[in-house]
């Protein structure tokens, strides 16, 4: 029993060692997944730095969006790769904080982020002649810093919780990552109560930037209900990359909390949806579904033809 008290200064991140038939071939496709996810992302930043037709809050909101997921990303599937890669799945204690840390305030930065874009929306539908001045640049970007203070304050709590205290062996994170439940776990002292602190912290601002979108689609609904049939239908095209992409961001992690206690395994493979394929779905999303962007990319290919 004395082995359970002793004090540990790393991690093993146990992450896909449980399914070794399986190890290379997922590299092959995260890795493949992880790039078109960046080049993705990269596009659209490129894009609406060089277009003046995209330097309106929507797509300034978009590829602020699309520098957090690239930043969200980085923060993981780097270490990932190179557990399955190189089999060095041990993390010290500052680093797995700092993953933590990262993961929460890019995460929490997400959330804000798709919220501000369906609060855009609403202005732009629901108030189409004070939009103009009540979503200016500056406006724009207040509401973006606050996102991003916001979700790292947050982070910051909740990291300062679960690292407030030693960590005790076993040192194996069931888990691809640093994720806050399956550290929590390995604390010195009883960790329920820190456990429900920090998993109430991240429900309550999951549901509540969920339930925030959701009110802004019904002043949204509400309001193109009443316009003409066409015109109406346009407007809601408008948003259908929007409410797209935050049924599948926010339906992903919420399995994360509302899933019943996992398993040795299940931790792992529940984890691969909102840390690789919802980054890699959005940024698809967006760019196939819009117009302003696809005719901005057909103008940057052009003059780099010509």
């Amino acid at each position: 029993m004395q082995i359970n008290k002793t004090i540990v200064k790393e991690f093993i991140l146990v992450g896909f060692s449980l399914y070794p038939d399986i190890q290379k071939l997922l590299s092959v496709i995260f890795c493949c997944l992880y790039l078109l996810t960046l080049m993705g992302n990269l596009i659209i930043m490129g894009l609406t730095w060089v277009d003046r037709a995209l330097h309106t809050p929507m797509y300034i909101f978009l590829s602020v969006l699309s520098f957090s997921e690239t930043c969200y990303t980085l923060s993981i599937i780097p270490k990932m790769l190179e557990d399955i890669l190189i089999e060095n799945r041990s993390i010290s204690i500052i680093g797995c904080g700092l993953q933590m840390y990262f993961f929460l305030g890019l995460g929490g930065t997400n959330c804000i982020i798709l919220t501000l874009m369906g609060y855009d929306r609403f202005l732009a539908i629901c108030n189409p002649l004070r939009y103009s001045l009540l979503m200016t640049n500056i406006v724009c970007g207040q509401l973006v810093a606050s996102a991003w203070a916001a979700g790292f304050f947050i982070s910051l709590i909740e990291t300062a919780l679960i690292f407030g205290d030693f960590f005790c062996s076993p040192n194996l994170v069931k888990h691809l990552f640093c994720h806050m439940r399956a550290v929590v776990r390995l604390s010195c002292l009883d960790s329920n109560l820190i456990e429900f602190i920090v998993t109430l912290i991240s429900v309550s601002g999951l549901l509540g930037t969920f339930l925030l979108i959701i009110l802004t689609y019904v002043f949204i609904l509400s309001t193109v209900l009443r316009i003409p049939s066409a015109e109406g239908k346009q407007k809601a095209f408008s948003c259908a990359s929007h409410l797209t992409v935050v049924i599948i961001h926010f339906g992903f992690a919420s399995i994360v909390y509302l899933k019943p206690e996992a398993s040795w395994g299940d931790d792992t493979l529940i984890a691969v949806p909102y840390t690789v394929i919802t980054p890699f779905l959005t940024p698809l999303i967006f760019s196939l579904r819009n117009k302003d962007m696809k005719n901005a990319f057909r103008k940057v290919v052009g003059k780099i033809i010509t």
